[in-house]
């Protein structure tokens, strides 16, 4: 038997992953970790106007994936990891249906570490 509440957060989640101005900010975010980025640097890497990021901001951040808080006027969003492990974790059991030997071929934790 499915939660399906869990895999509605996991939809909401994808959704927001899939467009790609999103995913560009998405990836910007990750990069910077738990320390995160000015919404202005996400604008400027994303290419787009501060008033259009705006709405994409808002979307990861109902989705669970990123957090904003305040430096003084600058708002600095961060990676929610637990959001993007649990998204992760739900590939990988659907993936595995309770059987990692079907799942050989995914790479281990260390495979996704910088040089």
């Amino acid at each position: 038997m499915y939660d399906t509440s869990s895999e509605t957060s996991e939809l909401r989640r994808f959704a927001a992953l899939s467009h790609p101005t999103r995913l560009v900010v998405f990836r910007r975010v990750m990069r910077a970790g738990p320390d995160g980025a000015a919404a202005g640097a996400l604008a400027e890497a994303a290419g787009v106007s501060p008033s259009n990021l705006s709405a994409h901001l808002a979307i990861l951040t109902d989705a669970g994936l990123i957090t904003v808080r305040a430096e003084g006027r600058k708002r600095i969003f961060a990676p929610q990891l637990e959001s993007v492990a649990s998204l992760v974790r739900f590939l990988v059991d659907e993936c595995c249906d309770g059987h990692p030997e079907v799942c050989h071929a995914l790479p281990k934790a260390e495979a996704f570490k910088k040089p």
